[in-house]
């Protein structure tokens, strides 16, 4: 039997090498996003699968996408919470560091809860749901405090769900990618992975059940948090 996969912000970036890797796979997936350029690019790409516009920070696109998603499929297994923002904030500028940041909560950690708690009132049975934090959900990068502050948010939301979870099976996977080549990632130097490289991670992880998906260089970071903190958060410093 297909899977059928939701992945918010799946047009670009990791969501998009999330939807491409489950469709080699055989998988039925559906993606949303708010560009409907990238919507259509998507579609013309992939045409069996299913694009749709939506803004998952608001209430009503979040119940007409899990509509679209039961009308195409009748049901669905796989949930990965993807669509994200990176916003820099200097509080130590003088000027105002607090703008806009009730959008990037919301998209970053309000949404990615809401729509959760939506899709298990729905599917109560989901095979699994993935969240899409970061390296910095461990170690606060300088220049973004509060990205930091919100992927964290999500790490912990992510531990408790699933412990919640476990008795009825629902596998819950936290990804945690390095810096990856998005176009969210455009303008920031450094060795980057592709998506594909992250999905193949991702999957991987899927299939063995684990509880954290961690690829490239953070494949050692919960380790080094432990052994060597202070390097680690030097070493984020300058990030």
């Amino acid at each position: 039997m297909k899977q059928i996969v939701l992945i918010t912000g799946g047009t670009a970036g990791i969501g998009l090498g999330l939807a491409e890797a489950f469709l080699s796979q055989g998988a039925a997936v559906a993606v949303c996003g708010r560009s409907t350029a990238a919507l259509e690019r998507f579609s013309r790409a992939h045409p069996d699968a299913l694009a749709i516009q939506a803004d998952v920070t608001k209430s009503e696109a979040r119940a007409a996408m899990l509509d679209a998603v039961a009308e195409r499929f009748g049901r669905l297994d796989v949930l990965v919470n993807n669509a994200g923002t990176f916003v820099e904030r200097d509080f130590a500028s003088g000027a105002d560091a607090t703008q806009d940041l009730e959008q990037e909560v919301a998209l970053n950690l309000t949404a990615p809860i809401q729509l959760t708690g939506e899709a298990l009132r729905r599917w109560p049975a989901m095979a699994a749901i993935v969240f899409v934090t970061s390296g910095y959900a461990l170690v606060s990068p300088t220049r973004a405090p509060t990205y930091g502050a919100v992927k964290a948010g999500l790490h912990g939301f992510a531990e408790g769900l699933r412990r919640q979870l476990a008795p009825q099976g629902t596998h819950v996977l936290e990804l945690l990618p390095p810096l990856v080549d998005t176009p969210m990632t455009a303008n920031t130097a450094g060795k980057k992975l592709s998506p594909a490289e992250v999905a193949v991670a991702t999957l991987r992880a899927l299939a063995l059940r684990r509880p954290m998906a961690l690829p490239g260089k953070t494949r050692l970071l919960p380790m080094m948090l432990r052994i060597a903190p202070d390097t680690i958060k030097r070493m984020v410093a300058g990030t």
